[in-house]
């Protein structure tokens, strides 16, 4: 082999020697950023699951604190004489007004006209009595303060005090109106003499309706009323911010109602809307739209019922929302 010869033969190798420790170098970093993007997604995946069970944890503690205020709630009340009184003070009135009234002699529609403006007037009574001291009582005893160094969530402790007046006042008037609602197939007389002329306008279904309507109409006004005592400082405050809530609902919104209408100035092309602002006559309406329907052969005109439960909703969701700001204020967490 001649000398240029052996010189291309050694480019050559050199070459291929630079090439192959390239595709070395190449096929490394390759491996490299392979690995890292592997280390990358497992820590995303460990971050993701870290952090939805971190989701899961905070749910299910503020689940826990709830149920936790709730049963709190429950026995409270059941330890308050003057709320077992009004409650059963409640049931007989009910029981009363169905036993001397044309309702439980004529059927279950009579029935429902007879009780509406009585539930009307003594639901929010009774959840004025049940809900204007439930978050006040806690602040003057300092007990908010203690369950703030717990780290209970403004929400977890409305919702819990809530819950817990809810279902005692909503059980002792759902539980009323059925116990008086079986008293419609023994009183009813062979010939009905029921209001609505058609007879199968008269049903147990239209009834069930009322008292359901009747346990949504409570929610909404106990809302109310937790979200004014979450608001007052004093019993004073409280006092007076419930019985005006009470005087309204029962008197003042409808009276201002007819009041602007007979004065012209609330037109009667916006009276459907109006009557959905206040939770008394949204209530009336829904029941006489859907528990009644018919009276004397004619279709009741009761306002929008879509518009009723959207002004029924609106107070509701709007109470809670008061309450869980007005409680304390919120508390920023401090990063590390």
């Amino acid at each position: 082999m001649s000398e240029p010869d052996a010189d291309e033969s050694a480019d050559a190798r050199s070459a291929d020697g630079s090439t192959a420790a390239g595709n070395g170098q190449v096929d490394a970093s390759a491996s490299e950023a392979a690995v890292e993007d592997e280390q990358t997604e497992a820590t995303t995946g460990e971050g993701d699951e870290a952090s939805a069970a971190a989701e899961r944890g905070e749910f299910a503690r503020l689940r826990t604190n709830l149920f936790v205020v709730a049963t709190r709630e429950l026995r409270t009340i059941a330890r308050t004489p003057a709320l077992l009184a009004l409650s059963a003070a409640f049931t007989l009135s009910v029981v009363g007004v169905a036993w001397a009234g044309t309702g439980g002699g004529g059927g279950f529609v009579p029935l429902t006209l007879d009780l509406l403006t009585f539930v009307e007037v003594l639901v929010p009574l009774l959840a004025v009595a049940f809900g204007y001291r439930s978050i006040l009582g806690d602040r003057q005893t300092g007990e908010l303060d203690v369950l703030r160094t717990y780290d209970v969530r403004r929400v977890s402790y409305v919702g819990g005090v809530y819950l817990g007046r809810a279902l005692a006042l909503v059980g002792v008037v759902v539980a009323t109106l059925f116990v008086v609602g079986l008293f419609v197939p023994f009183l009813t007389a062979d010939i009905p003499t029921f209001l609505a002329i058609n007879a199968a306008a008269d049903s147990g279904v239209r009834y069930v309706r009322f008292v359901v309507l009747a346990a949504v109409f409570t929610l909404v006004v106990l809302a109310a009323t937790i979200a004014i005592s979450a608001a007052a400082r004093t019993v004073r405050t409280a006092f007076a911010l419930a019985a005006a809530l009470a005087l309204a609902l029962v008197l003042g919104i409808d009276t201002a109602l007819v009041a602007g209408l007979a004065s012209g100035v609330l037109p009667e092309s916006g009276l459907t809307a109006l009557l959905a602002l206040s939770p008394n006559s949204a209530f009336r309406g829904l029941v006489l739209s859907t528990a009644v329907g018919v009276v004397g052969g004619a279709e009741v005109n009761a306002g929008d019922p879509l518009l009723n439960t959207v002004g029924l909703l609106v107070w509701l969701v709007g109470s809670l929302a008061v309450a869980v700001w007005r409680v304390w204020p919120a508390v920023e967490e401090i990063e590390s």
